[in-house]
């Protein structure tokens, strides 16, 4: 899901002065009037990323949604900036929806090759250093370094993301979506476009590390689908319908997006921003066709009817005009 906002030119200025100065430590951004706009910036910057989020507390309201660019890493790096979407649970349900749905328009159009991480949170709580630190357990990273400790430990840490890049690939597809996925659920999606093998493959994302895993590989029918797919958790699920339309057989792979109403904030707003992403992940990494796209608020509400619906509309026949014939005429 895409809003269809882009980002103005008063932000690609404002993030090219914070590019190029050090003395800044992030940018607050928003959205005004259909584009990206800058808000606040963050300044000025000492050595300590974790001190200098004390300038980001004040700007932290409990019922408006941000978007925050922070320098986090060394500017030498390739990638020395985080991108933050902040979504307070209290805000309202339409700036919810339009800040998550923008989130990666905002580092596709600043260039995402500078940006490290994207995080998605809904606490004050969780831009504090102690948040920070509970982030960076969860995901593995290194922790930021002092400018002195980042010359002296760059051979270790590019060593520890070329570990890290082990178990995992990111999905490099045209939209720019910064969303990784684990080599397990690409496998699992290659498979299903081979006949006799698992039909449902089921994607959920790990929500501390956002990131694409496998969920569970079966096979099954498409009565089966409703009782099948995770009625309490959201699903990205592709499935390969194997089946007989007006004597010609077919196999098209299905896209089918549930998430159930009684899912977590956090949870709805990343599955609606990234479900453009998975798609063009199994297009893109396991070469899939993806026929036809599905969205449903709980499995119970997919049948096979619907599903024949969809894929096989029928033409309704339209009579041709009869002239009503002129009154004393047989």
């Amino acid at each position: 899901m895409q809003s269809g906002i882009s980002a103005s030119q008063e932000l690609h200025t404002a993030f090219q002065t914070l590019v190029s100065s050090e003395d800044q430590r992030g940018l607050i951004c928003t959205i005004t009037k259909e584009s990206l706009t800058p808000l606040i910036v963050l300044s000025p910057a000492t050595s300590s990323f974790s001190d200098d989020l004390s300038l980001l507390a004040p700007h932290i309201d409990p019922k408006v949604a941000l978007y925050i660019i922070l320098r986090r890493y060394a500017s030498s790096e390739t990638a020395p900036f985080i991108a933050i979407t902040y979504v307070p649970d209290s805000a309202p349900v339409r700036q919810k929806m339009l800040f998550a749905s923008t989130r990666l328009t905002l580092v596709r159009e600043l260039g995402i090759e500078r940006f490290r991480e994207t995080i998605f949170a809904t606490t004050k709580e969780e831009l504090t250093p102690q948040g920070f630190d509970k982030h960076d357990k969860h995901v593995g990273l290194e922790a930021p370094l002092t400018e002195e400790e980042q010359s002296l430990g760059e051979v270790k840490r590019k060593e520890a993301e070329e570990g890290r890049g082990m178990n995992e690939r990111k999905s490099h597809v045209s939209s720019g979506v910064n969303m990784p996925i684990s080599d397990e659920a690409v496998q699992a999606l290659k498979s299903l476009a081979t006949e006799g093998g698992d039909s449902l493959v089921q994607l959920k994302i790990n929500i501390p590390t956002e990131t694409m895993e496998l969920a569970s590989s079966t096979s099954t029918s498409i009565s089966a689908l409703p009782t099948t797919i995770s009625a309490t958790e959201p699903r990205y699920s592709f499935y390969r319908y194997t089946h007989t339309h007006n004597g010609i057989s077919s196999s098209p792979i299905l896209f089918i997006y549930t998430c159930p109403s009684g899912s977590k904030i956090k949870e709805r707003m990343l599955y609606a921003a990234s479900s453009r992403s998975a798609v063009q992940v199994a297009e893109a990494e396991a070469g899939l066709k993806v026929e036809k796209k599905i969205e449903a608020s709980s499995p119970e509400d997919i049948s096979e009817e619907s599903i024949d619906g969809d894929l096989h509309p029928k033409v309704e026949v339209k009579k041709a005009f009869e002239r009503p014939k002129r009154p004393g005429r047989k």
